[in-house]
């Protein structure tokens, strides 16, 4: 049976990283508790100073800065290109990862999953949009004061999620989001 569920920013739980250098509100996820247990989860991290990235052993990340100018990642040894507002970035959970802030703290968006156990899709749209998933749960994250997606309305940072997901589902938005559509191997 397929399950709709609206998650709003003001109800998300806010929980220290996981190397206790900074906070994340954690959005939703599969499973578990805490840090441990899930096969994939969507958070929002605060940034206040450059540093150091936890690690995740056996998970692939994807982040997207989604407010302030951006960072510059050095990922095992490697400067990468800089990360501006809503370019997303993968990298292997278990990379040992800094980061450069360009100007000033920022918050970015996260998806952390276990790619043994899940295939994951991201993207981000901008304006009106119609596609067809057959993913099991698919996630629609709002960065717009307004976003429109199942008959639903999403505030800024609010999240509806799909689960249970077994046919082609005609999935309409309005507004800048992104979709992320996660389907878990057999």
């Amino acid at each position: 049976m397929t399950t709709v569920k609206v998650w709003r920013a003001a109800d998300y739980v806010r929980m220290p990283w996981k190397n206790g250098g900074g906070s994340t509100e954690e959005i939703t996820r599969d499973a578990g508790h805490g840090l441990d247990g899930f096969g994939w989860r969507l958070s929002i991290a605060d940034i206040a100073e450059s540093g150091g990235f936890s690690t995740f052993a056996g998970y692939q990340r994807v982040i997207t800065v989604i407010q302030g100018a951006g960072m510059v990642l050095t990922v095992d040894g490697e400067e990468q290109r800089g990360l501006l507002p809503l370019q997303p970035f993968a990298f292997s959970g278990e990379s040992q990862v800094a980061c450069r802030l360009i100007t000033g703290p920022i918050r970015d968006f996260n998806l952390i999953y276990a790619p043994q156990r899940y295939h994951a899709r991201l993207q981000w749209v901008d304006g009106v949009q119609q596609f067809f998933s057959t993913a099991h749960t698919v996630l629609v994250f709002s960065v717009a004061d307004e976003v429109k997606a199942l008959g639903e309305v999403l505030g800024h940072h609010d999240c509806l999620q799909v689960d249970g997901n077994t046919g082609l589902l005609d999935i309409a938005v309005t507004g800048r989001c992104c979709l992320i559509e996660l389907t878990a191997h057999d």
